[in-house]
């Protein structure tokens, strides 16, 4: 249990750091609008993998990666710097699509919602092909209307 916890601890760390750092010291040009979202660190604290999200189009997010890339051993160094563990985690930086995942599932439910709306709205407004009820019911035969004579057993028990 202290293992995992002193994983989380240093993934903070290292978020803090790399975000402070992309912040102010790399002047990388290709950098765009970068935030670090969440930085996990395996149980035996050799690798880090830093999830970022980037603003702007595809051509900002494919600059931004090569500009991370570059700047890998500057970060690294610093946050070996920092933390003063034995050994510094390799850093990975992964784009984090949840952003883009949580856009695309509001629009999907949107667009949801409004079929869901139309098609109430048609049966609102719908009427039956045939009758109401389309199961055949079973003939159901009166007794009274067969008449006192027809011989039955029921007349005759109830004339006994």
């Amino acid at each position: 249990m202290s293992d995992n916890s002193r994983a989380i601890r240093l993934g903070e760390a290292v978020k803090e750091i790399v975000a402070v750092m992309l912040e102010q010291r790399i002047k990388d040009p290709r950098l765009g609008f970068v935030t670090v979202t969440d930085v996990k660190v395996t149980g035996d604290l050799q690798h880090a993998t830093v999830f970022y999200t980037v603003l702007g189009t595809d051509a900002d997010v494919e600059a931004t990666a090569a500009a991370l890339e570059s700047a890998k051993g500057l970060l690294r160094t610093e946050v070996g710097r920092r933390t003063g563990v034995k050994f510094t985690p390799t850093l990975t930086f992964q784009l984090d699509r949840t952003p883009q995942t949580a856009a695309d599932i509001a629009e999907a439910l949107r667009i949801a919602s409004r079929r869901d709306a139309e098609v109430a709205a048609l049966a609102a407004a719908a009427t039956y092909a045939g009758d109401a009820d389309p199961y055949k019911k079973p003939v159901v035969i009166d007794d009274e209307a067969d008449g006192p004579d027809d011989g039955d057993a029921d007349d005759e028990r109830a004339g006994s």
